[in-house]
């Protein structure tokens, strides 16, 4: 619609009132423009009422129109009916008034044909298009004289024709009108593009007000829409990529989000560094090593890839890989022709070939200046090729992925790292030992939540006996398995001392409160809250059958008895470590030969999927079960309790203890008089000579007199001996005195003081274990291999 002289025309409303085509004359007067006023009611973009809706074809008068800038001018205008529009659906063409007659029927549908903005289009009851204007021509890109007396078919294509014929066939039938559906097809174009349409069907009335045909206005949306989806693509790229820890699922949610709305075919190459955490290399300049991570396609199966996901594939020096890596630029191939390394593939070639492939974009998968690898997207399906606006959407979403693929890099390396220290804190296999048959499990929580601060350990004590540990460290990551290691640690070290399981957790209690004493400080670089814990410490002895238990609010150890019932141990709970000023207990019970021990950490028995009363359940349950071994039924119970997706680390550690055999262990009274040293001796050597172990009698002998005449001379009755054969030769000396004996350094002229410093040249290890009567002196001796 033109302006420029009296008369010229402002706008066409339909019956309601609403604007569809606004003239430049009419943004001059108002100050609005076209994109801003169609579809408005006339009424809010001028100030005044259609009074000329419920008048004859012809009205004409004053409007008082409200500009932009706020003022308000007064202006002359003519309302005529349009022949285009039906009686009960009339457009109404408005124009400056000069006074003179406005024209109307030819040169009103010469306008509508030539000048009309809005794109018109009549079609008969037969649906044979009767007219079209200019706009509707440009839109669809077909002549009048391929379009006339022609159907649908020959303007559009695809499913949107074939909507929109059924559209039209409604509105001839009812006689209703259809307003502002879209519609999408391929025009007969040379470049067969596809359309986005929002089209409008009007019922057009013959004389005995039968529907004679069908009016059609449409509006090219193409451009709003194709922004609105990019928007959409890019929001979805932000929400949709990145929502797990994990490289190669990074990569598949990229590939997935692409296809088909960006590229017909995504592949995505990283390189084999990123998966396992480190630094990627600088880009080679002799080619590119990539891994395939990723691949999607509009085809079921993926049957263009070249290179299956898993794959590590080479790309030479001239390839559009190898250049975007070491580059850091992407590139864009319109045409086969331009991308001449894929000439020169055969396989790739062939691929291309097959599927049609004839435009690609490669960009790099760069993060914060570290290229991870590539992404190549293709068309082969879109006969439209990849321009500018597609390589930009293309480097936004994979710029957004690559931050992402760089996390997943950085927390692999961090996971890897805490899982490493882990399992080098962790017992990598079972001390030997005679006291119980263990086995133990330890699974790490989910990969997003970092590895956490559960360990178990078997330590071999004094006098054949064993102790078992479980802990639960508060918390995940390098602080958590930081922070474990130095308790098992302590732990180790309190065992050796030989303490008594309530004492020794008081011990690590104060260890506890000390680390998060030095955490307020900054040095651990955590908060004081963060430092906690949860114990449970058994000791074994195999002579006597008994086990000695406490625990430091730690779940409740299980015991499976022979008979195969199964029940929790009763123990006092006991504070957590690290709340200080709370005494620990311990609790002594039998355990009859064979009976099984299992001790846990919550995240066996606790997940999102069950609480701990049902957790406790099912483990009591699986315990009793028949199995062959302890390390059969820790397979057992793991895969029956925890669940695929874990939040939380789980430990488990089965013991089946042992008794030593009466035959094994001898024990004779000392009376308190040197004297009696000798006999001692020879009871000693009688003995071993009835165990077969001869051949340690000498240095047997040499010890167990030090040790007795030392508890004569220095401690207090009663006095006893006791010899074990297990593994090793085992020698105890009891007495009633807590006074502890150490290695000295004897001068030369000295008649004392070396008795210690004998022993422990002849014994692979020694030490003192301080018990409720006194203290127990004891020494370990190597027995051959044949006794």
């Amino acid at each position: 619609m033109r302006s420029g002289g009296p008369g010229a025309p402002l706008a066409v409303t339909d019956v309601r009132g609403r604007v569809v085509a606004w003239s430049t004359g009419a943004t001059l007067l108002v100050g609005l423009d076209s994109a801003e006023a169609v579809g408005r009611p006339v009424a809010e973009l001028l100030g005044t009422q259609p009074r000329w809706l419920t008048g004859p074809d012809e009205w004409h008068g004053a409007l008082e129109i409200r500009r932009v800038e706020g003022d308000s001018r007064q202006v002359a205008v003519r309302a005529s009916r349009l022949g285009g529009g039906t009686d009960e659906e009339p457009l109404w063409l408005l124009a400056q008034d000069t006074g003179e007659t406005f024209p109307t029927g030819q040169t009103l549908t010469h306008w509508l044909r030539t000048q009309c903005p809005v794109a018109v289009a009549i079609y008969d009851a037969r649906f044979r298009c009767v007219l079209q204007n200019g706009e509707m021509r440009r839109l669809l890109g077909v002549s009048d004289e391929e379009h006339t007396a022609q159907d649908f078919s020959a303007a559009l294509i695809g499913a949107g024709a074939t909507e929109w014929e059924a559209r039209l066939r409604r509105v001839l039938e009812t006689g209703q009108a259809d307003d502002s559906f879209l519609v999408r097809g391929r025009n007969r174009s040379g470049t067969d593009h596809e359309q986005r349409l929002t089209a409008s069907v009007s019922p057009l009335r013959g004389p005995a007000d039968q529907v004679v045909g069908v009016c059609v206005m449409v509006t090219d949306t193409a451009e709003p829409r194709s922004a609105q989806e990019r928007l959409a693509l890019l929001n979805e790229a932000s929400v949709g990529i990145g929502r797990t820890l994990d490289v190669t699922r990074t990569g598949q949610e990229l590939a997935d989000l692409a296809v088909p709305r960006l590229a017909d075919f995504v592949c995505i190459d990283l390189v084999d560094a990123l998966l396992s955490g480190e630094d990627p290399p600088y880009g080679p300049a002799a080619g590119a090593v990539l891994r395939r991570v990723a691949n999607r396609s509009v085809h079921e199966g993926t049957p263009e890839a070249v290179v299956p996901v898993g794959d590590v594939d080479f790309y030479p020096a001239n390839s559009a890989q190898a250049h975007c890596l070491a580059t850091g630029r992407s590139t864009l191939y319109r045409t086969p022709g331009e991308a001449g390394w894929v000439l020169e593939d055969p396989l790739r070639m062939a691929k291309v070939r097959e599927y049609g492939f004839h435009s690609w974009m490669i960009v790099p998968v760069d993060a914060r200046g570290t290229r991870l690898g590539v992404a190549m997207f293709l068309r082969g399906r879109h006969s439209e090729s990849f321009d500018d606006e597609d390589l930009s959407l293309a480097e936004e979403v994979v710029a957004r992925a690559a931050v992402c693929l760089d996390n997943a890099r950085r927390f692999t390396r961090e996971r890897a790292a805490a899982l490493t220290l882990q399992r080098s804190l962790l017992p990598q296999r079972l001390p030997e030992q005679s006291a119980v048959r263990a086995a133990f499990r330890y699974l790490p929580g989910a990969p997003e939540l970092g590895v956490g601060g559960d360990w178990i350990d078997v330590i071999p004590l004094s006098g054949a006996r064993v102790a078992l540990v479980v802990g639960d460290v508060v918390g995940h990551g390098l602080q958590a398995s930081a922070t474990m290691g130095r308790l098992r640690t302590a732990v180790r070290t309190l065992a050796d001392v030989d303490l008594a399981p309530d004492e020794l957790l008081t011990h690590l209690d104060d260890l506890v409160i000390r680390l998060a004493s030095e955490s307020e400080t900054g040095t651990e670089g955590v908060a004081a809250s963060e430092i906690g814990a949860t114990c449970l410490y058994a000791v074994y002895d195999p002579v006597s059958g008994r086990c000695c238990l406490a625990r430091a609010g730690h779940p409740l150890p299980a015991v499976v008895r022979p008979d195969g019932t199964c029940a929790l141990l009763d123990l006092p709970a006991g504070p957590p470590l690290g709340l200080g000023g709370l005494p620990f207990e311990s609790v002594e019970v039998e355990l009859p030969q064979d009976s099984l021990l299992a001790l846990y950490t919550d995240g066996l028995i606790e997940s999102r999927q069950q609480d701990m009363d049902t957790g406790l359940e099912r483990l009591l349950r699986e315990l009793s079960a028949d199995h062959a071994s302890p390390d059969a039924l820790c397979d057992q119970v793991v895969a029956a309790l925890l669940p695929e997706h874990r939040t939380d680390d789980a430990a488990l550690l089965l013991a089946q203890v042992r008794q030593l055999d009466v035959s094994q262990v001898a024990t004779w009274d000392v009376p308190a008089d040197p004297e009696a040293v000798s006999g001692t001796r020879a009871h000693v050597v009688r003995q071993l000579r009835d165990w077969g172990c001869e051949a340690a009698g000498f240095p047997t002998e040499l010890v167990v007199s030090e040790l007795v005449t030392n508890a004569i001379r220095y401690g207090s009755t009663p006095i006893q001996l006791r010899l074990i054969k297990d593994r090793s030769l085992i020698c105890e000396v009891m007495d009633g005195s807590s006074t502890a004996p150490h290695l000295r350094r004897a001068r030369a002229f000295d008649e004392g003081g070396r008795g210690l410093l004998l022993v422990a040249q002849l014994t692979q290890r020694w030490g003192t274990q301080q018990t409720p009567d006194g203290k127990v002196i004891w020494c370990e001796q190597a027995l051959p291999d044949d006794m």
